[in-house]
């Protein structure tokens, strides 16, 4: 038997993570309680998890797993199992959870199709906003919009000088992680024209993908924060990467316009943005 075509396979498992996030994301627009709480901490106190994490993320995985058997899952909820397809889901059912319990829009469902150890397809859903971001490795990126029917390709946008620069990023729940990473900020902004935290790595990583960012880092991502985003980000036109050498990862992600990227990774490796 001959191999299934590896563009059958992505167009297959995009239109499988764009169905599992417009649903998982209408489960959480319209379902939130209005006395949503805290439902158990990780990392820190202030590291949450809701009700609604853990019900998005089986709404997901039910729905993956209905379609698709033999695959694999690594969900942050802790949805996750072996597979035997060469499949692996990579799933944050919300990204941005704390936003989402204080009722503001910046947050995301993030699904990503690894296949043989590769992201070949990433949907990021943004129900707030309106729209969904989605690409498959080599065929580009784009933003669906519910008010319009034809998606539109994304792009970075041009990169101007760094100190010109709108640069997004996030911190740690873990107090004196964070502490580290304010000092780190505080000697990258006066670099830059400013800097942005979403409270969404997903988000932001598709704000650069879109032009609504120059660029974006942050320390401390998990692959399920990254894995969809990454992929978008890089099938638009922009660069991403960790430490100079290296692949986005937990201890540096980095992603930008190229021009931006050229001179912000090896600053933010200069400035330690890769350790506490």
């Amino acid at each position: 038997m001959s191999e299934r075509p590896a563009a059958d396979l992505a167009a297959e498992l995009l239109d499988l993570a764009q169905e599992a996030a417009t649903r998982a994301g209408l489960l959480l627009r319209e379902g939130r309680p209005a006395d949503l709480g805290v439902l158990a901490t990780k990392s820190s106190p202030i590291d949450v998890v809701t009700e609604m994490d853990l019900a998005a993320e089986k709404l997901i995985t039910g729905f993956l797993a209905d379609h698709r058997p033999r695959d694999g899952f690594l969900g942050e909820e802790g949805g996750t199992s072996d597979g035997t397809s060469g499949v692996r889901w990579i799933i944050d059912p919300l990204d941005g959870t704390v936003n989402y319990l204080y009722g503001l829009p910046q947050w995301a469902v993030s699904i990503a199709a690894e296949h043989e150890g590769e992201v070949i397809a990433a949907v990021v859903a943004a129900p707030m906003r309106g729209e969904t971001y989605r690409a498959v490795r080599g065929g580009g990126a784009w933003r669906l919009l519910e008010a319009a029917g034809a998606p539109e390709p994304l792009a970075p946008r041009p990169s101007p000088p760094l100190d010109q620069a709108l640069i997004g990023t996030g911190f740690n729940y873990v107090a004196t992680v964070r502490t580290a990473q304010a000092a780190l900020a505080a000697r990258l902004i006066p670099r830059l024209r400013d800097i942005r935290r979403s409270g969404s790595a997903a988000i932001d990583l598709c704000d650069v993908a879109g032009g609504r960012l120059d660029g974006y880092y942050e320390r401390g991502l998990a692959p399920w924060d990254l894995a969809a985003g990454d992929l978008i980000a890089r099938e638009a036109g922009a660069l991403t990467g960790g430490r100079p050498g290296r692949r986005p990862d937990r201890d540096l992600t980095v992603a930008a316009s190229p021009g931006v990227f050229a001179v912000l990774q090896p600053l933010l490796d200069e400035l330690g943005a890769w350790h506490d």
